[in-house]
């Protein structure tokens, strides 16, 4: 199946368990493969045809900055919804990583990543 990726997109927002990380932002980061058959777009040059990626990434920073969650899971949960709600694609992948989550030791980030069809 096609797909759009948007990836890397960053935003500032207060997720976790601790209190100091529901009131101070930190960066999430967020990958979107939203999965659908483009053929319709791609032969008529038509944006109306397919996905308007500036629209989604709009969706996408609605839910991360307009909601708090304790967890990532939660959080990706809620923005892969939104996606198979607004948005005509047959499954979505999200991954969502939390460069500066709590941890005791150096790491890269802590993220999780799932996938949501269409039911």
């Amino acid at each position: 199946m096609d797909s759009i990726i948007l990836k890397g997109l960053e935003f500032m927002a207060c997720h976790g368990v601790l209190p100091q990380e529901k009131s101070e932002p930190q960066p999430f980061i967020v990958d979107a493969h939203l999965y659908l058959d483009l053929r319709a777009a791609a032969v008529s040059d038509d944006l109306a045809r397919g996905v308007d990626y500036s629209q989604v990434y709009q969706s996408i920073e609605a839910v991360v900055q307009g909601s708090t969650f304790n967890l990532i899971e939660t959080l990706a949960e809620n923005i892969a919804r939104r996606i198979l709600e607004e948005y005509p694609v047959e499954a979505a992948a999200i991954t969502v990583k939390k460069p500066q989550a709590p941890m005791p030791g150096p790491f890269q980030y802590a993220g999780v990543h799932i996938f949501r069809e269409r039911s």
